[in-house]
């Protein structure tokens, strides 16, 4: 009886084994909203984005990934109830095509359905993220290059054995303050890496599918 119990448990294990992934993939839509001198409202003046993503799975509750982001910034002095000097008076504004790479650390607050397990798995698992990432904003004859810092929350959802559905919104904190293409608008030079820099979020919804099984080759008989 004994030896019937530690063969069923090891066929259940290599069983899990077999159902686990170790890559997904995928793309996605969002939105992304510039924050800075001319904007301070997290919802207002939205621009479409796209995103593309590579994820390790490391176990159900830990994930590493890798994503690209392209989107665009928009805003203008008009907006703003604050008086810069020498943008104000003249109706300065941007229109920027922004690009990031970044690569992040992902906790699932619960574990992720994996494999045939899905099924059993929670409709939703909350997830959060922080990592480090290179934006480059560029328009109207400007470039910049920084880094930046994303922090982020999210929703999984299985939408099948290999298929993966992500809701998820982070913020992308830089260290600059040319994103918008104007340094210091306050005639005030700022110091410090997050003093007075530029920053933008990101909404995104993505859809990713499992490959590359952790156990290929088990239980090849069932």
């Amino acid at each position: 009886m004994l030896t019937i119990g530690l063969m069923v448990v090891a066929m259940q294990s290599r069983a899990q084994l077999d159902d686990e992934y170790r890559w997904e993939a995928g793309a996605g839509l969002g939105l992304a909203g510039y924050l800075g001198d001319f904007n301070g409202n997290v919802a207002k003046n939205l621009q479409p984005a796209a995103t593309l993503v590579l994820r390790r799975v490391v176990n159900p509750r830990m994930a590493l990934r890798l994503a690209a982001l392209m989107g665009k910034m928009k805003g203008e002095a008009a907006n703003v109830k604050t008086f810069h000097p020498g943008f104000s008076d003249h109706g300065y504004r941007f229109d920027n095509t922004l690009l990031n790479l970044g690569a992040a650390y992902e906790y699932n607050l619960w574990p992720y359905g994996t494999g045939h397990d899905y099924r059993g798995a929670k409709p939703f698992t909350p997830y959060m993220l922080a990592g480090l990432g290179a934006t480059y904003a560029t328009g109207g004859g400007r470039h910049v290059f920084t880094a930046d810092i994303p922090l982020g929350i999210g929703l999984k959802r299985k939408l099948g054995e290999r298929l993966n559905l992500t809701l998820e919104w982070a913020m992308h904190f830089s260290l600059s303050d040319k994103l918008d293409g104007a340094e210091d608008p306050y005639a005030i030079r700022s110091r410090g890496p997050f003093k007075n820099t530029d920053g933008y979020s990101a909404l995104s919804l993505t859809l990713t599918y499992s490959f590359s099984p952790k156990c290929a080759n088990c239980n090849k008989d069932f």
